[in-house]
C-alpha cells in the first residue's frame, strides 16, 4: 500500500515536467533560466482550478511557454550590455538519463545560435511547432495572438531559419566531429 499521495496538478505536472524543461531550454539556451520558467509556470500551475482545464499538457505548455517568452524579454534586455557574442550553455546529460539521449543529441549548438536570432515570439512559435509538433490553435493560445497570425509567425521564423542554413549541408561525420570539438575533455 502507498502511503505516499500526491494531489493531481502536482501528478500532472510532474508527468509534463520533462516537456515543459525541454520547451523552456529551447526557447532560453540556459538550464538554470529553464529551471527558473519551470518554478513560475508551477506557481502558476497551483493556482489553476484543474476542472476548468481541459487539455493539462496544452495548459501547461501554454503556461511555460508565456513565462519563457518573458524570461526572453528580461534576458534580451540584459544582452544588449553583454560584450562578445551569447551562446547557450550546452545541457549536459548524465547516463542515467538515457531516455533524454534523443533529444540531447537532436540540440545543436547551431540550431540555438540561429534560435537567437529570432525575436522572442517567433522563437516561442518555431520551437513548439517544429521541435515538438504542437498545434497552431495550442500556439496561438500559448503566446496570445491568432490561429493565422501564428501560422504567419511559424512561415516567418523557418524563413529566417532557413536563410541561415549553410549551402551545403554538413556529413554526418562533420557535424558530429563539430559537435564533440564542444564537448568538455577529460
Amino acid at each position: 500500500m502507498d502511503d505516499h499521495v500526491t494531489d493531481p496538478a502536482t501528478e500532472a505536472f510532474v508527468a509534463h515536467r520533462d516537456l515543459l524543461f525541454t520547451v523552456a531550454y529551447e526557447m532560453l539556451g540556459s538550464a538554470a533560466d529553464a529551471e527558473d520558467v519551470l518554478q513560475e509556470a508551477w506557481l502558476r500551475w497551483a493556482k489553476v482550478d484543474l476542472a476548468q482545464v481541459r487539455d493539462r499538457r496544452a495548459y501547461l505548455v501554454r503556461i511555460t511557454t508565456r513565462q519563457a517568452l518573458n524570461r526572453l524579454r528580461t534576458l534580451k534586455r540584459r544582452k544588449e550590455a553583454y560584450v562578445g557574442p551569447w551562446l547557450p550553455e550546452p545541457l549536459l546529460t548524465a547516463p542515467d538519463v538515457a531516455e533524454d539521449v534523443e533529444l540531447a543529441e537532436n540540440l545543436s549548438l547551431a540550431l540555438m545560435f540561429i534560435l537567437e536570432t529570432l525575436s522572442p515570439t517567433e522563437r516561442a512559435v518555431f520551437v513548439l511547432r517544429e521541435v515538438f509538433d504542437i498545434g497552431y490553435d495550442d500556439i496561438a493560445a500559448a503566446i496570445g495572438k491568432s490561429p493565422a497570425a501564428t501560422r504567419q509567425l511559424a512561415y516567418r521564423a523557418r524563413r529566417h531559419v532557413d536563410a541561415r542554413r549553410p549551402r551545403t549541408p554538413a556529413s554526418p561525420e562533420e557535424a558530429r566531429a563539430a559537435l564533440d570539438s564542444f564537448r568538455p575533455r577529460s
